[in-house]
């Protein structure tokens, strides 16, 4: 039966009322990420003021109700009415969508909330919000979300009062705005202290000078206060600690071109990957854009062409490859620029294609222009020499790989009786789980289903590629093994459009030692296969620690608390079984709790903030004893979900 469509079906959303009802297009989701997102477009906000020198000083609260504010100490939003829509600047900023001093060229020069749907987003998706805003005296206004009793349809972000002057003389200036999200649109309400420290801490490193302060009242947390005055040279030496640099200070220049703000610091150490990471505007982009591609040209040039001059290559030698100067090399580059285009309003990647030829300039000229120091003169000699052992463990792996297929291919032989392949074509419904030892192999191998799960087994620890050259890499068998199966590459090298497996399940063990290999995995994606983590292929499978049961009836417990829920569901008389590893379950069993999708818990490993990601492997995985013991003692609970892994059922 066809149903009727003509203009009276045309739903006409007003207000904010469309973000209620998909917040999902305007935050992304109602996870904790989104949570985090509404946040983080109040703080944008606050940020943009100091980015274009109004402001020095912000400061983040979390309060024991649930809300979270922000102040700064910049012009202030206007208070004046605006002329078409006859209400405050205020109440048009909070309440209309695609509003806001950031569209023209006049109010801000360079603004990372460049969408207008921030302050009125936030509003939208929370039950009430307060807003301040100090210009010589102090005016106030707030708002709220109901039902209407009438159509039982949520009103979101209505003013409960137009904007007042208190007539409260001040001194100050800036806005304060504090929000409490709605518990009816996210999964969570609950912030996380943790990544919004690590959010913080990063925004002052890309804003030099600039106070940010950081109080969390819910708790014991300590409050915290970040100003760096050396910017993001700072940023680059504290992505360093715990890596030995090729030279003390790093690098830096910065340079305004046709409108766009170029900056960026490099430094190189003795490690063999490289950590490259780009903002705009003081947006991460994690999946890149113009300006990295300008900038990884522009620093290519430029090495070779020093390496020339200085008779390292000579007439006949080819240049170095791009990856050869990368290799160890941390940087940050930032570029500012107006009518910026983020691919989605999620900013992840730069696609503006006037930014790249800039960057790349700015690159060629400002690194020739520190190569004329002569005080510079063994960094550069360091990069070189780092460069040509790059270029030699290039070759000597280029080899080996031409030798392995031509031996009929490395990748048929590391699978032969090792991965038990799922029979579907599609690589967008296939899930290939990377298991802990041949017991839980065998048993997940009986478990699967055939048409869409495919079963690898480790034999072995891999290794922990942290602390190894590429060709060290693809040496070890269980490495070799993971990137035979995954069939996408590694490296430079690496394309998700061969990509076999949509879902990678790291299934271990939950004790220290399956800790050690998902953390040993975790490493390894995160070097060679970035973009398998990006993209949010990854997963980590999360096996029972109990099984609580009396005769037929039983419960699973994931952790102590779901423990004692589950005694108290099962009631007197149950008795509790400590699985002590995934070998220990028969396969009903493992594919009850861990691999059946309707009834499994999987935690989905993210990389919303790659710089502290980067940071975090490199203590954790590194050399240095005292830094991961430290960073263990502060964040002992890796199981929690933040912006770098969430829990979901899939």
């Amino acid at each position: 039966m066809t149903k009727s469509y003509n203009a009276g079906d045309i739903k006409i959303l007003e207000g904010l009322d469309a973000v209620r009802m998909r917040p999902g297009m305007y935050i992304g989701s109602t996870g904790v990420r989104g949570l985090h997102h509404i946040l983080w477009e109040i703080v944008d906000n606050a940020i943009d003021e100091a980015a274009n020198g109004f402001a020095d000083r912000i400061e983040v609260v979390l309060y024991p109700d649930g809300s979270a504010s922000v102040e700064d100490n910049g012009r202030g939003i206007p208070t004046d009415i605006h002329p078409k829509q006859g209400v405050s600047g205020v109440e048009v900023v909070f309440t209309q969508l695609h509003a806001g001093g950031k569209f023209g060229q006049d109010a801000y020069g360079y603004s990372g909330g460049l969408h207008g749907v921030g302050a009125s987003v936030t509003n939208a998706l929370s039950e009430w919000m307060e807003v301040k805003v100090y210009r010589g005296t102090e005016f106030e206004m707030r708002f709220t979300s109901y039902k209407d009793e009438k159509t039982g349809k949520v009103k979101s972000g209505v003013p409960e009062y137009h904007l007042k002057d208190t007539h409260k003389k001040t001194d100050k200036t800036g806005t304060f705005v504090r929000f409490k999200p709605d518990k009816t649109v996210f999964e969570t309400t609950e912030f996380s202290h943790e990544t919004i420290n690590r959010r913080l801490k990063e925004l002052a490193f890309l804003n030099k000078g600039l106070q940010i302060l950081f109080r969390d009242l819910r708790g014991e947390e300590q409050d915290a206060e970040y100003r760096y005055n050396g910017g993001i040279v700072d940023f680059v030496k504290y992505l360093n600690e715990g890596k030995t640099a090729l030279y003390a200070e790093p690098l830096y220049a910065k340079e305004e071109k046709d409108g766009i703000i170029v900056e960026f610091a490099l430094q190189h150490t003795d490690s063999y990957t490289e950590s490259v990471f780009s903002f705009v505007n003081n947006i991460p982009t994690p999946e890149g854009g113009m300006h990295e591609t300008g900038f990884r040209t522009g620093l290519t040039k430029a090495l070779n062409d020093f390496a020339r001059k200085e008779n390292y290559l000579k007439e006949k030698d080819a240049n170095f490859m791009g990856e050869d100067f990368r290799e160890g090399l941390t940087a940050i580059i930032c570029v500012k620029l107006k009518n910026v285009q983020f691919e989605g309003q999620t900013k992840t990647k730069l696609g503006n294609p006037e930014v790249r030829p800039v960057v790349e300039n700015v690159t060629v000229d400002k690194l020739e222009e520190l190569s004329r120091n002569k005080k510079l003169a063994d960094v550069f000699d360091s990069v070189i020499k780092k460069a040509q052992a790059a270029a030699r463990v290039r070759i000597a792996t280029r080899k080996a790989k031409e030798i392995a297929r031509a031996n009929k291919s490395i990748e048929a032989q590391n699978l032969v009786g090792k991965l038990a392949a799922c029979s579907g074509r599609k690589p967008e419904l296939n899930e290939l789980f990377i298991v802990e030892g041949d017991s839980a192999g065998g048993s997940a191998k009986q478990a699967r289903v055939r048409q869409y799960q495919a079963i690898l087994p480790l034999r072995g620890k891999p290794l922990n590629v942290e602390k190894k050259k590429l060709d060290q890499i693809l040496q070890n068998e269980e490495i070799r093994t993971i990137i035979s199966a995954l069939g996408a590459g590694l490296g430079n090298d690496f394309d998700l459009e061969d990509l076999k497996y949509h879902k990678v399940i790291i299934l271990s063990d939950a004790d220290q030692d399956g800790a050690h290999i998902r953390a040993i995995l975790l490493t390894f994606f995160f070097r060679y296969m970035r973009e398998l983590v990006n993209n949010g292929h990854v997963y980590i499978g999360m096996p029972p620690l109990y099984k609580v049961y009396k005769k037929d009836v039983f419960e699973y417990a994931y952790d102590d608390n779901e423990l004692q829920k589950a005694i108290d569901k099962i009631g007197r008389g149950y008795q509790i079984q400590r699985y002590k590893g995934l070998g220990e379950m028969d396969p009903e069993q493992l594919w009850d709790t861990t691999m059946n999708p309707a009834t499994r818990s999987l935690m989905q490993v993210t990389v919303e903030d790659a710089a502290e990601a980067e940071k975090m492997i490199t203590v954790l995985m590194g050399d240095h004893i005292e830094d991961r013991k430290k960073y263990i003692q502060m964040y002992a609970n890796f199981n929690k979900e933040d912006s770098f892994i969430k829990k979901v059922k899939r």
